[in-house]
């Protein structure tokens, strides 16, 4: 038998970390240097720092928009899909519907075709449709968050099910007996049972929404643009501003870095939960 050796893991971990980290790093370190040093290869190692990258990005009026933006299309779609999810997951699970299973799976079918494929349907409800008056949703904040949930609804039925499935019907049964409402067993029983599901699935829309570039480009003019969508203008014909584009990189990684990690004791459990069952 052979013996094992850890010092052979702890090397391969370190190896896929700075792997992974490295890039993020390299980020940082185009962020502050000025433009000339970037014709040239940059130092690995920093010696100084030139902040006015940042300082350029926080003055930018419109880019500080852009980030507004994103935070309010994000959250929205995260916070309405994962509720939404929810309750639709407590319906398939707890009642006897007729198909259910093939309700379910028809649900997740759209996420089986590229996104590119929804724009000019999408671009076409938005402008056309959906429009009364002078009101419209195209360009608007509420327009995107509902396009977003259009893909990432069936992706938090699909991710909350077993996690709703987890939960022992027993638990309704004994709530009921003690006299409580079917809205009190939802958000009394289930719901708080249900939280690790819930962190992941609301994580995962929500970084769904902050870094997608494809639907926000072709959707928004200037009113929802988002911070992804900024990032083009800084590459023009007469060149490329690389130090503004990584600071606004590292601006967008700030909150998804913030977001993971008020949920990340959630996430492993929210992800196995359900999936072993004595």
């Amino acid at each position: 038998m052979k013996t094992f050796r850890p010092w052979l893991m702890i090397l391969f971990w370190c190896f896929v970390s700075f792997l992974t980290l490295f890039p993020i790093y390299w980020l940082f370190v185009v962020s502050v240097k000025p433009a000339v040093e970037l014709f040239s290869t940059p130092d690995v190692i920093l010696t100084k720092f030139y902040w006015k990258n940042y300082i350029d990005v926080l003055n930018d009026r419109t880019l500080r928009g852009y980030m507004m933006n994103s935070l309010i299309i994000s959250s929205g779609n995260a916070i309405l899909c994962t509720l939404l999810g929810f309750l639709t997951c407590y319906a398939l699970s707890r009642f006897d519907l007729p198909g259910k299973e093939s309700i379910f799976f028809w649900t997740i079918t759209n996420r089986m075709a590229p996104p590119a494929v929804f724009l000019l349907p999408m671009f076409l409800l938005l402008t056309q449709v959906y429009k009364i008056g002078d009101f419209s949703l195209a360009d608007s904040r509420i327009g995107m968050i509902l396009v977003y949930c259009t893909f990432n609804l069936p992706f938090a039925i699909w991710t909350l099910r077993p996690t709703v499935d987890g939960i022992p019907k027993e638990l309704d049964e004994a709530a009921y007996v003690d006299g409580a409402s079917p809205w009190k067993v939802i958000t009394e029983v289930v719901f708080p049972l249900a939280r690790p599901g819930l962190a992941v699935t609301l994580i995962l829309t929500w970084v769904f929404a902050w870094n997608e570039y494809l639907l926000a480009a072709t959707l928004t003019n200037f009113n929802a643009r988002t911070l992804t969508t900024g990032l083009s203008e800084y590459v023009t014909t007469t060149g490329t501003e690389w130090g503004i584009m990584a600071a606004i990189s590292v601006f967008t990684l700030i909150p998804a870095l913030i977001v993971f990690s008020l949920v990340q004791r959630h996430i492993v459990t929210g992800l196995t939960f359900g999936a072993v069952k004595g």
